[in-house]
């Protein structure tokens, strides 16, 4: 088994589904891009906006914890590395999506 794979894919796992609980726990809106706060007048719902950002930050780690899992196992994960070029990709355009569907229209 590959321990450094499977240390560093645990580590990512831990940080994204942390990052997705404290999405789901915050009071005031989550934020996507380093240093651009969302304001609470933009959005509708908070806490729905938060639970969408943390479902999503959540459903990403999971790749980071089936990689982990394979490399454990000792069966070959680097195609689930593979996929997440394509989920990092998607990452920033399921957060507009969120960000659009709770902004306030004014």
């Amino acid at each position: 088994m590959n321990w450094v794979l499977f240390m560093i894919m645990s580590m990512c796992g831990i940080l994204f589904t942390g990052l997705g609980i404290y999405a789901l726990k915050r009071k005031e809106p989550m934020w996507f891009y380093s240093g651009t706060p969302v304001s609470k007048e933009n959005i509708t719902d908070v806490r729905a906006y938060n639970r969408a950002n943390g479902i999503m930050w959540i459903v990403f780690s999971l790749l980071f914890w089936l990689t982990a899992l394979f490399v454990a196992v000792g069966w070959r994960g680097y195609f689930l590395m593979i996929a997440m070029i394509p989920a990092c990709i998607c990452l920033p355009f399921a957060y507009e999506r969120i960000l659009n569907k709770y902004r306030k229209n004014s």
